[in-house]
């Protein structure tokens, strides 16, 4: 890690010893990498997962496309406990740090993902099966509401003022990880074990191995320090004493507009890595699964670079502007990209689905990092990135593969309507950059919102961003 001058360092730690300050920067990325590859490996593996193989093993036989839409319903439970599990351990953390809480989420959240791998399945259980999925699936997104939430935190009050957007976007490269590893993995389990054996018992494999990456979290996060902002709210007793209530009064433009923002990067997400497969593996296209999800593997390949590089070119551009480009490029995206899923190519479906996650979505998440956390005052700041990203997740993430899979199964994969509807996020993302000031260089001590600048701030703000 390269000398931070003291003077670029984050608020609260100007005083620290530069080799600590170092240090603590570097067990901070690491830290954040690697919650949260472990989240969107388990994520993005239950959604492959999902349109895979859940649909068969833990349902009775009979309506295969009813059994998908029963299955992208398990899988929207888990998001219908993140914004509850943000909401609890959201207000947690900003009363007893940011550090705690990132212990307990990663054992919550790998310890339900370690679980989902020896589950009995519908043949052996019955409807104990898919009754037991749920309640790990609750478990996994009550955990997983506050841990993305944590890692942006963490990383934007530890990360130099003026490199913030880059170096806070530095941990997402662990989405991209985890999502390629899920990717990597499903793809050579279906490519090198006989369809038999993966039913059998491949499938768990990977859910199994999570514990290897919460072995490896703990190790980090327990020699991390507490974040740098948290520490100096703690020394002049400025802890909010009811964070919950903040958020619901003072707090509450902020989560709605972040939640606008995060419409197209999560809903578009969660549609190019699972409801895509679906698609394209349907009756109606009839694509290979094991060749088809390569895409999603580009797609996280490519979101490592250009995660980033868009969060850098924030830095230097502003954080709207860059967040803009990736809303508009997903909108005009859309319809040819569901298009030329609906042709039945298999080479076209990869290239759709990696630009689509690599570029598309992916230009929002970077400079998201460093935006959301800078839209909250300190006080609220873990609670509101919490609800701004999980019910967010819940009205976009969840309702993707659901209602997607429904629309499917109602209109006879008819591509048309699934365009339609990545397009109606895009348009609400679009138009929320347009209600968030820039906050680029905000000193993340101010208990005070972005959106609720006074008008003296929003000038001075206004002609720092134009330098």
């Amino acid at each position: 890690m390269s000398s931070t001058p003291r003077s670029a360092r984050p608020e609260g730690a100007q005083d620290m010893p530069e080799a600590e300050y170092a240090a603590n920067l570097r067990r901070a990325t690491l830290s954040s990498s690697i919650g949260s590859a472990m989240e969107y490996f388990d994520f993005a593996m239950y959604g492959l997962m999902t349109a895979l193989v859940f649909n068969t093993l833990f349902f009775p036989e009979g309506n295969a496309a009813m059994n998908t839409v029963a299955a992208f319903g398990i899988y929207g439970v888990g998001f219908v406990a993140r914004p509850f599990g943000g909401l609890f351990f959201g207000a947690l953390g900003d009363k007893m740090g940011r550090k705690t809480i990132l212990v307990i989420t990663v054992l919550l959240m790998g310890g339900a993902s370690t679980l989902i791998g020896v589950l009995p399945t519908f043949h052996s259980a019955g409807y104990v099966a898919p009754i037991l999925l749920v309640i790990l699936r609750l478990l996994q997104g009550f955990g997983a509401g506050a841990e993305q939430a944590g890692a942006t935190v963490l990383m934007a009050e530890y990360a130099p003022v003026r490199r913030r957007g880059f170096f806070s976007a530095l941990p997402f490269i662990g989405i991209q990880a985890g999502t390629l590893l899920a990717g990597l993995v499903f793809s050579l389990l279906t490519l090198l074990m006989p369809e038999d054996a993966f039913l059998s018992y491949g499938w768990r494999l990977p859910f199994l191995a999570s514990f290897v990456l919460i072995l490896i979290a703990l190790f980090i996060r327990a020699r991390l320090r507490e974040t740098p902002t948290f520490v100096q709210l703690e020394k002049h007793e400025q802890i909010a004493d009811h964070p919950i209530r903040e958020i619901f009064t003072t707090g509450r433009p902020g989560v709605v507009v972040g939640i606008g923002l995060r419409m197209a990067e999560n809903g578009g997400s969660y549609m190019f890595q699972s409801l895509a497969l679906a698609f394209v593996t349907s009756a109606a296209i009839g694509l290979d699964k094991g060749a088809v999800a390569w895409g999603v593997t580009l797609g996280s390949l490519i979101g490592i670079f250009s995660v980033p590089l868009t969060g850098h070119l924030s830095d230097r551009f502003g954080r709207v502007p860059v967040y803009r480009f990736g809303a508009v490029f997903m909108l005009l995206y859309t319809f040819p990209a569901w298009y030329l899923l609906s042709v039945g190519t298999e080479a076209v479906a990869i290239a759709v689905i990696a630009i689509g996650i690599g570029v598309a979505v992916n230009s929002m998440l970077g400079p998201q990092c460093s935006l959301l956390p800078e839209m909250f005052g300190a006080r609220h700041r873990y609670l509101g990135v919490a609800m701004a990203r999980e019910i967010s997740a819940v009205l976009a993430g969840g309702l993707a593969g659901v209602l997607g899979a429904a629309l499917l199964a109602w209109t006879d994969s008819n591509w048309i309507v699934l365009a339609v509807y990545m397009a109606t996020l895009a348009a609400i993302t679009t138009g929320a950059t347009f209600l968030v000031p820039e906050t680029r260089g905000r000193d993340l001590l101010k208990e005070t919102d972005a959106l609720r600048l006074s008008e003296e701030e929003h000038d001075h703000r206004m002609a720092a961003a134009a330098r």
